[in-house]
């Protein structure tokens, strides 16, 4: 087991980068995410890790050994696409010992070592099956015991949900942490689907357009989102326009549109410039509707109309009309619904409010 860092890295297919000097600790025994949509470059750095792309500048260490220039068979890494990539020709017991072949372990190890990576992904006496007898969420998990079983240093992980149906993803994600948890190998998993990287990561590394927006764990990268790509990719947000009015070490003043003078308190180390003009960032499970006139004191409201109810059984997610504002209100459903066309009230508390500067 060692931890991974990259050190100002730079991935280039000819003129266009994919990732740009990126600097990424992955520690030792973690599960981190790379997140970001289609083409942000998460996938290269993880080909690039494993030995499959090249390193246009930059270094990758794997624990303290610079990896640059090892062959991917030297580098003792457990690999799991989306498309399983199973023999269908081989056994499963063949298919987990595909590795442990190519690293002369004697035939009585390597019938025990099978044995003990399908406990380990529970899936006990299949040894003798072929995949096509197995079902899709069976055979991710041949997949994944096939990758550990060599005792890899690093666990990559490449989208290997994305196959399944809804269900089975849930149940998937939940056992697959939970044997990252009891093997301790540090992974290093690639999704664009944010409700697997919040439930699964102990850090989250977000990318767009090959840059790192941010790193940190689920909790500060979706309640404290470093930039507006972040604030909108992660969850259901609404950023309104404000102005700047106060700035402080520990506060922000803010005037927001229809909602007037905010105190929030600073998330980051962002530059304010007095009277400039900012991001004002608010979750839509944050947002509170209630009867008109009904707000508490310390809330700031306005009065809006529900434009659309996108009813989802447990909550429902609502677009509010402010105005020339739409927001997006998501809320459990307690009793009825509001109507579509009902007039409300729309609370917010300035500490479940993010600043950040404009353009970020």
């Amino acid at each position: 087991m060692a931890g991974v860092e990259l050190k100002g890295v730079t991935k280039s297919f000819g003129a266009v980068t994919a990732v740009e000097k990126s600097d990424i600790v992955f520690e030792e025994g973690s599960f981190t995410t790379l997140l970001g949509p289609s083409g942000c470059g998460k996938t290269t750095i993880l080909r690039m890790v494993a030995g499959l792309e090249t390193v246009t500048s930059g270094d990758i260490y794997i624990g303290d050994k610079r990896i640059n220039d090892v062959p991917i068979h030297q580098r003792n890494l457990g690999l799991v696409f989306q498309n399983y990539a199973l023999f269908p020709h081989k056994t499963i017991g063949d298919n987990i010992a595909f590795g442990l072949k190519y690293r002369g372990v004697n035939k009585s190890d390597t019938g025990v070592k099978v044995k003990q990576a399908l406990d380990v992904v529970r899936l006990p006496g299949v040894e003798d099956r072929y995949p096509n007898q197995l079902s899709g969420g069976q055979q991710q998990r041949i997949a994944l015991a096939r990758a550990i079983v060599i005792e890899p240093d690093v666990l990559l992980l490449d989208e290997p949900l994305s196959a399944l149906d809804a269900n089975l993803r849930e149940e998937m994600r939940v056992e697959l942490t939970s044997i990252q948890d009891r093997i301790g190998v540090t992974t290093i998993f690639v999704t664009h689907d944010q409700s697997e990287a919040l439930a699964m990561s102990d850090k989250i590394v977000v990318m767009s357009a090959g840059n790192v927006q941010q790193i940190g764990t689920p909790e500060e990268v979706y309640n404290k989102p470093a930039s507006e790509f972040v604030a909108g990719f992660l969850g259901a947000a609404n950023l309104l326009d404000a102005r700047v009015e106060e700035t402080g070490s520990e506060r922000i003043t803010v005037q927001a549109p229809h909602f007037g003078r905010l105190e929030v308190a600073r998330h980051n180390e962002a530059e304010f410039r007095q009277d400039g003009s900012a991001k004002l960032v608010i979750r839509a499970e944050k947002v509170r509707l209630g009867k008109p006139g009904s707000a508490p004191a310390d809330e700031a409201s306005a009065d809006g109309t529900v434009e659309a109810v996108d009813y989802q059984g447990q909550i429902v997610r609502y677009f509010v009309r402010v105005d020339d504002l739409q927001l997006q209100v998501i809320a459990t459903v307690d009793d009825r619904p509001y109507p579509k066309g009902a007039p409300v009230e729309v609370c917010i508390r300035p500490r479940d409010c993010v600043v950040l500067p404009a353009g970020t």
